[in-house]
């Protein structure tokens, strides 16, 4: 009788295990494709509010910026008279 015991816990308590890594492997691939439908809908959100004739600048050469720092610095000063009326 106590032989039967322990085997019948034995047996359980692997069960349990086996049943445990398998939901925990398919609420992990759940989760996966959940966040991959989530990052694809968010792509798509941000490609249709965009209008088409739209310029995205994705790459600015370093040369380019640098030039355009010197070539701003304060502005120009324009002279002007004050005129009266």
């Amino acid at each position: 009788m106590v032989k039967f015991l322990v085997i019948l816990l034995g047996v359980g308590w692997l069960l349990g295990q086996l049943i445990r890594y398998f939901l925990r492997s398919k609420l992990a691939k759940f989760a996966q494709q959940v966040n991959e439908a989530a990052k694809e809908q968010q792509r798509a959100q941000a490609h249709a509010g965009r209008p088409k004739d739209d310029v995205v600048v994705d790459y600015i050469p370093k040369q380019h910026q640098e030039k355009r720092k010197k070539d701003i610095q304060g502005g120009d000063y324009v002279e002007y008279e004050e005129v009266k009326e």
